[in-house]
């Protein structure tokens, strides 16, 4: 079976020594995608003070770039919002941001989307307070 390695120039680089997606046959699998600034490695709602405490948070301006950076890597591989099949969600802080979630996800799928999971997890590479894993299935 064939696959390709996808490296999406418009997404923030990842982390580690991995590809942005692979392709196999008809498959795309995405690697963790977080909310950082693609071209500032920021991140979207968040301040922190000298000594490394939060002075802003703003979970929904994470919600927001999470989605436009799976869209980014998404559009890098050849594919579309509606070739995603399941999303595996990881938040930092399951009690404080789930609500807050589902209503930004049902912006961007109103009509219900992909299968999800959400997983509570402790913490994340980077100080980000969520990510996404995704498959999405191409024709062609």
């Amino acid at each position: 079976m064939k696959e390709k390695q996808i490296h999406a120039s418009s997404a923030p680089k990842p982390v580690g020594l991995y590809p942005h997606a692979r392709r196999v046959g008809n498959l795309l699998f995405l690697s963790g995608i977080g909310p950082r600034d693609p071209e500032t490695n920021e991140v979207p709602g968040l301040k922190r003070t000298a000594s490394g405490n939060f002075e802003h948070f703003d979970f929904a301006a994470q919600c927001h770039a999470v989605f436009e950076n799976v869209k980014r890597v998404l559009e890098a591989s050849g594919a579309c919002w509606e070739d995603l099949v399941d999303i595996t969600v990881f938040l930092t802080d399951m009690q404080r941001d789930f609500q807050t979630f589902n209503k930004i996800y049902s912006e961007y799928f109103p009509q219900g989307g992909p299968c999800r999971t959400t997983v509570g997890i402790s913490a994340l590479p980077t100080p980000i307070a969520i990510e996404l894993k995704c498959i999405a299935v191409l024709s062609g």
